[in-house]
């Protein structure tokens, strides 16, 4: 494929060379094109413009070259230069469908979406049972923050082709994205080695979206040595700016097995290339209170996600440090994935237990720990489901130097719903 780029190349740069030396092009204008094509769908993108350009110079109305041009623009990010291109061609050749399409696109990307569904309204005056443009005028709809009509209009796609595979896919997503609410429940148990019974833990939830962002309300409740206890808290995502959000936490429990009070706050920022950091703290309060300081750093490559997270708990006698190593693969979307994760070190924001007052020592405790998880959803993305399992090895608090062994499995389901 390398070769045949190059061969291609370097005729083209000849064929350049010659045409350059003549008044105006006088060569077979769909041969041109056709080589410019594949310039630019190999890689050769500049040249192709460069020929293109030419063309046009001889050739000013061939539509179908100039919309091309525009598009290879478009690819390139330049979108304004392409709009310029595509109205030119619009007004000369206004019932051109594909050209259409391609310049509602090129305002979607340059995230223009109410100069997109304008574009589409008109589009639909000349072509009225385009399912093409009715596409692009949903995805319009919906950029736009109208969800509801973006549901109607891939509707009418499907009412009259219900064998149109992406709007059946793009309608999926828009139920999915209007399920602005949902409740789930969580069971987990931990088995352990020696010393301990079993524990179990258990969290009934409540999640709606909004558009600042997602509020969460959770119950949970536990079995620990031979006591159960519960406690109520609420999580925040609130939206701050475009790539910024942050994570807020407040937790309250009359007994013993949770902290009187929970509190966090973490701060998080979109990087280029693909990357996100945190910065944090959390704070828990039972005979005394203890303060974590965490952040994150992330990086999305494909369909994976890499992140590591570290923890610092300061001590009368120094700072205690743990982290976790966390990676996911996902498949069709952020609801399936399978997950795997892996930690050193421990952090009573992990582990909270109630450690009457000795906190200072018991988080120096050596621990190691990993983790999996698989997580999956319902054909019409309604119901979700995950499961984990994991093994820590994890030092004894009233016995230094000895430990046992922690084995944790649980299982989720969730259900979205308008």
């Amino acid at each position: 494929m390398k070769l045949k780029q190059q061969l291609l190349v370097v005729f083209f740069l000849v064929g350049t060379a010659v045409f350059a030396q003549q008044k105006e092009f006088n060569g077979d204008p769909d041969v041109t094109f056709e080589t410019a094509r594949k310039l630019a769908f190999n890689g050769a993108r500049k040249q192709a413009q460069d020929s293109l350009i030419m063309l046009l110079k001889k050739y000013p109305n061939y539509h179908d070259i100039r919309s091309f041009l525009a598009s290879t623009y478009s690819w390139d990010g330049n979108y304004k230069l392409a709009k310029k291109e595509f109205q030119y061609v619009l007004e000369k050749d206004p019932k051109n469908e594909t050209t259409w399409v391609a310049a509602i696109n090129n305002e979607l990307w340059s995230e223009a979406p109410f100069s997109a569904l304008e574009m589409a309204n008109q589009a639909l005056e000349y072509f009225p049972n385009s399912e093409e443009i009715l596409l692009v005028k949903a995805k319009a709809e919906e950029n736009s923050q109208n969800p509801e009509d973006a549901l109607k209009t891939v509707q009418e796609i499907l009412n009259k082709n219900p064998n149109n595979k992406e709007a059946t896919e793009f309608k999926e997503s828009l139920n999915q994205s209007l399920r602005f609410n949902a409740i789930g429940i969580s069971s987990s148990v931990d088995l352990y080695s020696e010393v301990f019974d079993p524990m179990q833990f258990y969290t009934l939830k409540y999640k709606r979206q909004t558009k600042y962002g997602s509020i969460i309300a959770k119950g949970n409740f536990s079995r620990r040595f031979n006591d159960n206890g519960a406690q109520f808290e609420v999580d925040l995502y609130p939206k701050i700016a475009k790539g910024l959000y942050a994570y807020l936490n407040i937790g309250f429990s009359n007994s013993y097995l949770y902290p009187d009070v929970r509190f966090g706050a973490e701060l998080h920022q979109s990087l280029p290339h693909s990357f996100e950091i945190s910065l944090g703290m959390r704070s828990l309060k039972y005979t005394s209170t203890t303060n974590i300081y965490t952040g994150s750093i992330g990086w999305y490559t494909g369909n994976s996600y890499w992140s590591f997270r570290p923890y610092f708990t300061p001590g009368d006698s120094g700072t205690s440090t743990s982290g976790t190593l966390n990676y996911r693969k996902y498949s069709s979307d952020a609801d399936n994935y399978f997950s795997i994760a892996a930690g050193i070190g421990f952090s009573p924001e992990l582990y909270r237990f109630n450690f009457e007052g000795n906190e200072d020592e018991i988080i120096k405790l050596e621990s190691q720990k990993i983790n999996f998880g698989y997580y999956f959803t319902s054909k019409s993305k309604q119901n979700a489901w995950g499961t984990q399992f994991g093994i820590s090895h994890q030092e004894i608090s009233f016995d230094p130097g000895n430990f046992f062994w922690v084995y944790s499995l649980g299982i989720s389901w969730e259900l979205k719903f308008k």
